[in-house]
C-alpha cells in the first residue's frame, strides 16, 4: 500500500469516528428534546461509526501501516426539527459515501487488491445506510404533524440495537 492511499485510509478512518461525534450531537439534540427513540436511534449509529472508524484502524495495522488519529470539527448541535435531523445525516451519509468511492477509486489505480476487497464491506455498507436514512425522511414528511405518528416511531426507534457483524 503506498503512502497516498494509507493516508487517505486514515483520513476516512478519522471521518467515521467524527461520524460517530455527529451522531451523538444528533443524539443529544434528541435527548433536549425528550425524543428517547430518536436519540437511542442516533447513539447508536454513533456506534455503528465507531465500529467502522475502528474497522479502518485495525485493516492499517493488518497491512504495516499506522493509525494516525487527527482532530475533528465541532459538529452541529441545533436543528429546526426532526426532519432536518435526519437530512443533515443523509447528507453525511452522502458525504461518506462518495469518501468510499474515493478510496476505491485509489485501490483501483494503485491495483491494491486486499484494499479493494476491504473496502467493498464499506460500500455495500453505504447503500445500507442512505436507504435507512431516506426511510426515515419519508416516513417523517408522511406523519408531518401527525403526533400519534410520531410517538409511535419515536418508540419504534427505543428498540434499535447494534450489534458487530461476524467477521
Amino acid at each position: 500500500m503506498n503512502d497516498k492511499l494509507a493516508k487517505a485510509l486514515n483520513d476516512q478512518m478519522n471521518f467515521e469516528f467524527y461520524s460517530a461525534h455527529v451522531y451523538l450531537a444528533m443524539a443529544a439534540h434528541c435527548s433536549g428534546e425528550s425524543l428517547d427513540g430518536f436519540s437511542n436511534f442516533f447513539l447508536v449509529q454513533a456506534e455503528e461509526e465507531r465500529f467502522h472508524a475502528m474497522k479502518i484502524y485495525k485493516f492499517l495495522n493488518d497491512r504495516g501501516r499506522r493509525a494516525v488519529l487527527q482532530s475533528m470539527p465541532e459538529p452541529k448541535n441545533e436543528y429546526s426539527s426532526m426532519l432536518d435531523v435526519f437530512q443533515h445525516g443523509y447528507h453525511h451519509e452522502q458525504q461518506n459515501t462518495k469518501n468510499f468511492y474515493h478510496l476505491a477509486d485509489l485501490a483501483l489505480d494503485e491495483r491494491e487488491h486486499a484494499t479493494i476487497y476491504f473496502l467493498k464491506w464499506f460500500i455495500d455498507e453505504q447503500v445500507e445506510e442512505e436507504a435507512l436514512f431516506d426511510s426515515v425522511i419519508q416516513k417523517l414528511r408522511r406523519i408531518e404533524s401527525d403526533s400519534n405518528a410520531f410517538y409511535m416511531l419515536d418508540s419504534e426507534f427505543a428498540g434499535r440495537s447494534f450489534t458487530p457483524p461476524a467477521e
